[in-house]
């Protein structure tokens, strides 16, 4: 029987043969997410948003019930499962989910209900929430976090100094983080690995982490995970561009993520996130030869 870990990976390895990166689409059901908080809290318009990241080319939905924005208050386990655990299982059975929470119970639910993959964006503060992933064979993004969001208030609240060399502090950070939940019983082939771009980091260290994507995913040893989309580094090209207006910001970084070998992009907008991968696709491919989504 196919374990949900070697569905997710299998997912993984069929996108990157076809475009080089696989794409993971964001379903937030939350009212309070930084760039489309309460666009999908309503259970019909999470249906038709998870309809609407199928039709467009997501190779996973990532499913969340508790904002990350910088300031965010934690939402508790039972209010998650309010928002979300329906809207996975209506997922699972339309493409391969992802839950994003840092709650065992939470993520215990939403595995039982048929997704494949816990994304923690917690760095392994809980182990047991890595206990849960290993007793359901999921596959584990761990991110790096210093601190949790309702610690940070803005890019204001980290202090440029707070990273010597951000690549390799991450990854030392990162590693560390790698051995509990390992020690929990998550296997290391199950692992991704998520930089944290906007997670305790002020704009220059996540551009810094960025650009540096294939020192990540060399020194990282397991599939890389970059989740640029919208963020508000990315307002280096545009000052004032709200999150909405970061689309062009957010699809560069995803290109650039993929040619320096990441694994997974998670974006908000899959459709242009994948014409601008497919064109690259097509653009690399010689004359008189097949090419293409």
């Amino acid at each position: 029987m196919t374990t949900r870990a070697e569905t997710f990976f299998a997912t993984l390895a069929r996108a990157r043969a076809r475009r080089g990166v696989a794409l993971m689409g964001i379903c937030n059901v939350t009212p309070d997410s930084f760039s489309d908080g309460g666009r999908y809290i309503e259970r019909e318009d999470a249906f038709a948003h998870v309809d609407a990241l199928v039709a467009q080319g997501a190779d996973v939905i990532d499913v969340g019930g508790e904002s990350t924005r910088p300031g965010a208050a934690p939402v508790p386990p039972a209010e998650q499962l309010r928002r979300v655990l329906e809207v996975v299982a209506y997922a699972a059975e339309r493409a391969v989910v992802s839950v994003d929470t840092t709650s065992a119970d939470v993520a215990r639910a939403c595995l039982d209900a048929g997704a494949a993959c816990v994304n923690d964006v917690s760095c392994a503060r809980d182990r047991d929430l890595a206990s849960a992933a290993a007793a359901h064979s999921a596959a584990y993004v761990l991110m790096h976090a210093r601190r949790t969001q309702a610690d940070m208030r803005g890019f204001g609240g980290v202090a440029e100094t707070e990273y010597d060399n951000v690549v390799f502090e991450v990854l030392r950070d990162w590693r560390a983080a790698a051995d509990v939940v390992r020690g929990a019983g998550v296997p290391r082939e199950h692992l991704v690995m998520d930089p944290g771009l906007g997670f305790f980091k002020t704009a220059r260290h996540s551009m810094d982490l960025l650009r540096r994507t294939r020192e990540l995913v060399r020194g990282a040893g397991v599939p890389v995970l970059v989740g640029a989309s919208n963020k508000s580094f990315l307002t280096v090209v545009d000052g004032r561009a709200r999150p909405e207006e970061r689309v062009g910001a957010s699809i560069a970084a995803a290109v650039f993520a993929a040619r320096e070998g990441a694994a997974v992009v998670r974006v908000h907008d899959v459709r242009a996130t994948r014409q601008a991968l497919d064109m690259a696709v097509v653009l690399g491919t010689p004359p008189g030869h097949a090419g293409g989504a």
